[in-house]
């Protein structure tokens, strides 16, 4: 076998292989006398028909088969003996093929990049101190009793804070919004809708046009909308709104006892303090670990640059564009805003998938060097995890899994959170108070 390397990119290579007409012979030899041991031709037993008879019958399926045989074989040699490393299947493009022949082809693989790590121990990191105080506890209990907040109805003026009930129609230029905007059904009517009376409720400048309305009392409301407003057709356009004061109500917020407490599933309200005091502390120390290890991977990824694997950061990129859109539609962002922010969405997911790629391929060189490893119960402890998160039977999970191929994925996230559990124990890490960052 004659193999040479032509290097089309830092990790893109040109492998070209020739084998000689002998071994080619030898396996179509191999190959034949396999398929005549099973041929089923007429006039003859199985497995005992003549050589050029089954030569003649199968004779598509044997080229096939031989040529599958050799260009694997000889392909996996090549990658081996050329000491390469690909990272994705090649595209090989047969030139020379035949009884009688040598068998040339050329294979266009992307490669793993090259490069020496950078020095990985000792990375400067800050973490925040985790310090709580009463105050905090205090305003965590707030937020509790919003969740069980009542809303009084009153009888005076709209002010500021107050929450109104009202039926609303909106116009521009005398016709109704969804003549302009016909998804923007919410927008041009409702009826019993709940406003907050604040600057920015709603749209821009709305609800404070309400101040000082009483029940039963009809306002006319103009507004111009935001540029960048959620419905297209509406950027910029001023509209005129008929709007009924149906309702005044007054949010009133429970008292701190342990009736309250027992609401939440406490025994009492000091029970729930502690509750809220640990869940605060262990949020708290759960975003320092984060931040630190997020600082980790930026320090991590400045000491070094080198190329990436092109299809490896095409593949990535439209994963996280994938996600970006999904985790957006889920939010309720229309098509045509997304379809709008197209370029900048690419732009992010870019950015995103060359950090990712990068930080895989330091991960596994410090995993090897540090001897760390995904053990099968991990993988297996993950998997029910992930299929619990997702409310789906292990057993249906795993086979989505197997189908996108998410066993490998799921592998290079548990490497490298060990890789970064590694570099943490290493760090120097200075402590900060939250102020200082």
């Amino acid at each position: 076998m004659n193999v040479t390397v032509e290097n089309l990119a830092p990790c893109k290579k040109l492998l070209r292989v020739e084998v000689e007409a002998s071994a080619v012979d030898a396996v179509f030899a191999a190959v034949t006398a396999d398929f005549q041991k099973h041929a089923q031709l007429p006039g003859f037993r199985p497995g005992k028909a003549p050589r050029a008879a089954v030569e003649r019958a199968y004779a598509a399926r044997i080229e096939e088969e031989v040529k599958r045989k050799l260009m694997n074989e000889h392909y996996q040699k090549a990658v081996s003996d050329q000491k390469l490393s690909p990272v994705v299947y090649p595209d090989i493009e047969e030139i020379q093929f035949g009884r009688g022949q040598s068998l040339q082809f050329a294979a266009t693989l992307e490669t793993a990049p090259e490069f020496d790590l950078p020095d990985y121990k000792g990375l400067p990191v800050k973490r925040e101190k985790v310090d709580l105080t009463e105050a905090d506890v205090a305003k965590a209990l707030d937020v509790l009793r919003e969740q069980r907040a009542d809303y009084k109805d009153i009888e005076r003026e709209v002010c500021e804070g107050d929450f109104v009930v009202v039926n609303y129609t909106g116009t521009c230029d005398g016709k109704p919004l969804t003549e302009l905007a016909p998804t923007a059904r919410g927008i041009t009517q409702q009826t019993g809708f709940w406003l907050r009376i604040e600057k920015d409720h709603f749209i821009p400048g709305f609800t404070p046009q309400l101040v000082g309305a009483k029940k039963g009392d009809t306002r006319e409301v103009k507004v111009t909308f935001p540029t960048d407003f959620v419905s297209a057709p509406l950027q910029g356009k001023e509209a005129v709104y008929s709007v009924e004061i149906v309702q005044l109500k007054e949010k009133v917020l429970p008292e701190l006892t342990d009736e309250l407490a027992k609401g939440f599933g406490a025994e009492s309200l000091e029970k729930l303090q502690e509750g809220v005091r640990t869940d605060l502390k262990n949020d708290r120390e759960f975003r320092a670990e984060r931040g630190t290890r997020d600082q980790l991977v930026r320090e991590l990824l400045g000491r070094i640059t080198f190329e990436l694997p092109e299809t490896l950061v095409q593949s990535e990129t439209r994963s996280v564009v994938y996600n970006i859109v999904a985790e957006n539609q889920q939010r309720g962002v229309p098509r045509e805003i997304l379809e709008k922010q197209k370029d900048e969405i690419y732009q992010s997911a870019a950015s995103t998938a060359k950090e990712r790629v990068k930080l895989g391929f330091l991960a596994r060189r410090i995993a090897e060097k540090e001897s760390l490893r995904v053990t099968q119960d991990e993988i297996t402890r993950r998997v029910l995890v992930l299929a619990q998160q997702y409310q789906m039977e292990p057993a249906k999970f795993i086979k989505e899994l197997q189908k996108r191929d998410g066993f490998g994925e799921i592998h290079e996230q548990l490497l490298i959170a060990k890789v970064v559990d590694f570099l943490l124990k290493e760090a120097a890490v200075e402590e900060i108070t939250p102020a200082a960052i």
